[in-house]
C-alpha cells in the first residue's frame, strides 16, 4: 500500500513560512536539490493544498522558460511536470497541467490513492498537511531542517490534540548545514 509523506525545508524553530509569509528556509543548493529529485522521481502522486498548487506552477514552464538553467533545476522542472497532482480546495475551479481537483471529503480521496498501484504519495503545504496530521493520515514524516531561526510564522506542526508517536528511521547532513531526518508513523496503541 502506498504511503502518504509529509516532506517540507523547516527552520531549526519549526517554521516552513515566516512571519510575512516568506519562505523560512533557503533555498536548496545543488546538493540539497538533487536529493529532492531522487526523491520526487520515486513518487506516484503529490498531494497539495490551494496555495502551494500556485506556487510550484511555476515549475510547469520552467523547463521551457528557463532552457540554459541548471541540469538539477531542469531535472525538478521534468519531475514536477510529469507527477500527477491532486489539488484540494474549496475555492478553486479548476486546475491545469497533469492535476486533478478534490473539493470532497479529504479521507475518502487518500483511502482510494492508497489502493491505486504506483509510488508513494507527497503531501506538501502546510494547511493541507495540518488537515491530514488531524485525521492520522500521514505515514511518514520528512523534515529537511535548515540552520536558521525565524522565530514565528507558518509551522511545519500545527498543534494537536493527541500525541503523534515516530520512529526515527533515516538521517541524513548536508554541506549546506541542512538536516534530512525520516520519520515513521507508529502504529496507534
Amino acid at each position: 500500500m502506498r504511503k502518504v509523506i509529509y516532506s517540507m525545508g523547516v527552520s531549526l524553530d519549526g517554521f516552513i513560512a515566516g512571519p510575512d509569509g516568506e519562505i523560512a528556509v533557503p533555498a536548496p543548493d545543488e546538493e540539497l536539490h538533487r536529493f529532492h529529485n531522487q526523491q520526487a522521481r520515486e513518487l506516484g502522486v503529490h498531494l497539495c493544498g490551494r496555495r502551494l498548487y500556485e506556487v510550484m506552477s511555476a515549475w510547469e514552464t520552467f523547463a521551457e522558460e528557463n532552457p540554459s538553467a541548471p541540469e538539477h533545476l531542469l531535472e525538478f522542472a521534468r519531475i514536477w511536470k510529469q507527477t500527477p497532482k491532486v489539488v484540494f480546495s474549496r475555492t478553486l475551479e479548476k486546475v491545469e497541467g497533469n492535476a486533478t481537483l478534490v473539493k470532497g471529503n479529504i479521507a475518502e480521496a487518500v483511502a482510494s490513492l492508497k489502493q491505486q498501484p504506483g509510488g508513494d504519495i507527497a503531501l506538501g503545504g502546510a494547511g493541507l498537511a495540518s488537515a491530514f496530521m488531524k485525521l492520522g493520515l500521514i505515514d511518514e514524516y520528512r523534515p529537511f531542517v535548515h540552520p536558521v531561526v525565524v522565530g514565528g510564522g507558518t509551522p511545519y506542526w500545527p498543534p494537536l490534540d493527541e500525541t503523534i508517536s515516530l520512529r526515527l528511521v533515516e538521517t541524513r547532513a548536508f554541506g549546506s548545514g541542512a538536516i534530512y531526518l525520516r520519520y515513521e508513523r507508529l502504529a496507534e496503541r
